[in-house]
């Protein structure tokens, strides 16, 4: 059973992702607030139709759907916390989570909505979206298209003479190129908020990258940098000649029988956002949860280079926080499970000793917030000890 508490400053990140996108019969498009960059931003977001929504490239589902069987036996966790007693509702309620879906077994054991979502609403990622990057990297490592070991100007020579310069594949995944950065979700001094103002008027991946100074020796000291994950991006999609949307389609989406389409966000330069802002529904964050249990094989098929998972999902690298806690590649690694996070309240928590799955969507008042992430771990926990007494 984890005990672990998130205490880092810089899980996720969102760039200007909208509140809630109508999509018509196919489910809306939802999502948690919107970081702004100038202390006096309002923190909400516009009513658009996702057809006219042309900052987004599709995720396209296949001709099959997986089925997640409901379990016989559901369950419903009563627990303290804080002196206070919470049901699931109650801290759906308290925290504002719009969905939560739990498979033990590969079965719902546990799925609420609300917050007037619907099971067909999609729901942005934040940085949960960074996880499945890295399964991309194991499906294009599958595909013999790169290695960890490879320098990423290998892909984007651009990079060359810039501090990126001979850092590995396995240093981008694991925040550890050394690259001076300043993460921060809120007013407008931050290298990420600099970042995105550079994207708006040009290719920050690249041009604005290659300005930034060294701060470490490659490979020794973990620094959370959401636009390396959008850089990662850029390098997964040259590996393997063809968009990351396109790519992830391919590999998992239409392989293991996602529900609807999924959106990636993408920048100016049609490229998706690769560190955030992918949208799906609570299903399919799920059965993302559970393509990793299944070890990356999708209908018989490897899609995941064999022991990816494994290798992705164990500490690679001190995060600051108490051992055996740490990083893995672009995966937030527990004690005896590992997590998927996005700021507002976004998880995907696995773990492989119990076959489960929670799957969490949340709007939190708060991007980063320790005491948000403490009382998710606690639901997470009591979850842990319901599914194992339902046995």
């Amino acid at each position: 059973m984890a005990t672990r508490a998130y205490s880092h400053p810089a899980l996720a990140l969102t760039m200007v992702l909208t509140t809630t996108l109508a999509a018509g019969a196919a489910g809306r498009i939802i999502g948690s607030p919107v970081v702004t960059w100038a202390p006096d931003d309002p923190m909400d977001g516009g009513n658009d139709r996702v057809n006219d929504f042309n900052q987004v490239r599709m995720v396209r589902r296949g001709d099959w759907v997986r089925g997640l069987p409901v379990a016989p036996k559901q369950i419903s966790p009563t627990y303290t916390w804080q002196c206070r007693t919470l049901t699931v509702d109650g801290y759906m309620k308290a925290y504002k989570v719009s969905g939560v879906m739990v498979l033990k077994d590969g079965q719902v054991v546990l799925e609420r909505y609300s917050q007037g979502r619907q099971p067909t609403d999609r729901w942005t990622s934040q940085s949960v979206a960074k996880s499945v990057v890295s399964l991309l990297y194991g499906a294009a490592i599958q595909d013999s298209k790169l290695t960890v070991t490879d320098t990423v100007d290998r892909f984007v020579p651009e990079l060359k003479g810039s501090a990126y310069e001979g850092v590995t594949i396995r240093q981008l995944l694991t925040m550890s190129s050394g690259v001076k950065w300043e993460e921060g979700y809120t007013g407008g001094t931050s290298d990420l908020a600099k970042y995105y103002r550079a994207a708006a008027a040009g290719d920050a991946v690249v041009d604005f990258q290659k300005t930034l100074p060294r701060s470490h020796p490659a490979g020794t000291v973990f620094n959370y940098d959401t636009a390396e994950t959008h850089l990662a991006g850029l390098v997964l999609a040259r590996a393997v000649g063809m968009s990351v949307s396109d790519y992830l389609s391919e590999k998992i989406w239409k392989p293991y029988g996602m529900a609807r389409d999924a959106a990636w966000r993408v920048d100016h330069q049609g490229r998706e956002l690769a560190g955030c802002c992918l949208l799906m529904t609570l299903a399919d964050y799920a059965r993302l949860g559970q393509f990793v249990l299944d070890d990356g094989v999708a209908s018989g098929k490897r899609i995941t280079a064999p022991g990816w998972i494994a290798e992705s999902t164990k500490r690679q690298i001190d995060d600051g926080r108490k051992p055996p806690a740490g990083y893995g590649y672009l995966w937030w690694i527990g004690p005896e499970d590992f997590e998927a996070l996005g700021i507002y309240g976004q998880s995907i928590r696995i773990s492989p000793r119990d076959h489960l799955v929670i799957a969490l969507n949340s709007e939190w008042p708060k991007p980063d917030d320790k005491k948000l992430y403490d009382a998710l771990d606690a639901f997470q926990r009591a979850v842990e000890h319901a599914a194992a007494a339902r046995n």
